[in-house]
């Protein structure tokens, strides 16, 4: 019975997480930065010298759309005149949008002067951010499914990187997520994006670290042999439904290529001989390699040995070396290899697993939560339900929790 009525609440739980009922929230991301540059915002905008969270006068622009931003002394300076302010901030409002270094975003704006140049931030609902996000990270014509957990991972991956202490809480490039604005929204991802609102893994009560790659060329790395970090849901795993292009692939490499490359990481043998694997990790990435050459040996060791082994030009680590010059190196896979694999997404989706189960596989051990608010101290999550308990009710469609009467959860709450 107490069994029974558990599972009872955790279905009503999981009802209301995938309603997606929570406020909204917004992310500040870092779009452009330099000497100058160039904003346009609507008609009769104003801007706060401020904060997102104090006030003090504004700037009015009137009916100027276009500004050239730069600094004068410490402070920011509109079209060369002094904004008596190194920080300035239009706050967004439903339906607003700003164009920043050439590109438009959903949102409002803030500009701060640091590290000498000026920096443009867009401040938008993370819903909103999405869209610009989901379809430049994976093709939108890919299956639903795999576009709801790249939407759920790309959620997560933002709320765990809130940070009030900053101006800012995310770059928009590969170093973080790509972020291209509104030229990147889709029908296909909005969908994504609409069907899973406010949705994130989570671990331990707080967001996960929803690490993705490209391919796993078949088999997942850990958290551990990656970066050294032991994080007990980024593990090592054959991953056979991640078959794309960089499944299986070749590269050939000048010996001179690689002592350069060795020279960049402190390796001075003279004359370079010959180089070889000697130890890979449980899922078949370099873990040590022996570069030999006229003035002895030297091993390269675990983060250092992967980050030389791309140096040469390998889309992943997960290799083998042959023959001598040039360096013959064979590899599987694209990308770090650590959480979910994009083409294993899409190979997982095609055979039917839904979006929890796909998470599920990538995040073990992890649940499906839903973004409270953000506050001073970053993202609020509600009580997440596990994954892999999860997924079977998305899969059953007569037990759908998404056809429970949200409004009736006090009610079978109470009578448990």
């Amino acid at each position: 019975m107490r069994a029974q009525s558990v599972l009872r609440v955790q279905v009503i739980l999981l009802a209301g997480l995938l309603a997606g009922q929570s406020a909204a929230t917004n992310i500040r991301v870092l779009v452009a930065s330099g000497s100058v540059v160039s904003v346009q915002l609507p008609i009769a905008a104003s801007l706060p010298q401020t904060s997102p969270t104090s006030a003090t006068p504004a700037v009015n622009v009137g009916s100027v759309a276009n500004w050239n931003v730069s600094l004068q002394g410490t402070h920011l300076s509109l079209n060369g005149q002094d904004a008596g302010s190194d920080l300035l901030y239009l706050p967004p409002v439903p339906g607003s949008t700003v164009g920043i270094a050439g590109q438009t975003y959903r949102g409002g704006l803030l500009l701060k002067a640091a590290g000498g140049v000026v920096n443009a931030v867009n401040v938008v609902d993370l819903e909103d951010y999405l869209r610009g996000v989901v379809a430049a990270e994976m093709p939108a014509n890919w299956p639903l499914e795999a576009l709801k957990s790249q939407a759920v991972i790309a959620r997560t991956y933002a709320a765990a990187r809130i940070n009030p202490s900053s101006y800012y809480d995310l770059c928009a490039d590969e170093s973080c997520q790509v972020y291209g604005g509104v030229t990147r929204e889709l029908p296909a991802s909005d969908a994504a994006i609409a069907a899973t609102r406010n949705q994130v893994v989570s671990y331990a009560g707080a967001a996960a670290k929803t690490y993705f790659s490209s391919d796993s060329g078949g088999y997942t790395a850990s958290s551990q042999e990656t970066w050294g970090q032991d994080i007990p849901y980024l593990t090592a795993r054959p991953d056979p439904a991640s078959l794309g292009p960089n499944s299986r692939w070749t590269l050939s490499v000048p010996l001179s290529r690689v002592a350069d490359v060795a020279a960049r990481y402190g390796v001075q043998l003279g004359r370079l001989r010959s180089v070889s694997v000697t130890s890979v990790s449980a899922s078949g990435r370099v873990q040590r390699v022996q570069l030999n050459g006229a003035n002895g040996s030297r091993t390269l060791e675990g983060a250092e040995a992967g980050g030389f082994v791309r140096s040469l030009g390998a889309k992943s680590s997960r290799v083998n070396f042959g023959g001598s010059d040039p360096l013959l190196i064979s590899g599987a896979g694209a990308g770090h290899g650590v959480g979910l694999s994009q083409y294993g997404a899409s190979g997982l989706a095609r055979q039917g697993w839904n979006y929890l189960q796909i998470m599920g596989f990538y995040y073990n051990g992890c649940s499906i939560s839903s973004i409270l608010n953000a506050g001073m101290s970053g993202a609020t999550l509600t009580a997440g339900v596990p994954l892999n308990r999860a997924a079977p009710f998305l899969a059953a469609p007569e037990r759908r929790p998404l056809d429970l009467p949200l409004l009736a959860g006090t009610s079978l709450l109470s009578s448990l």
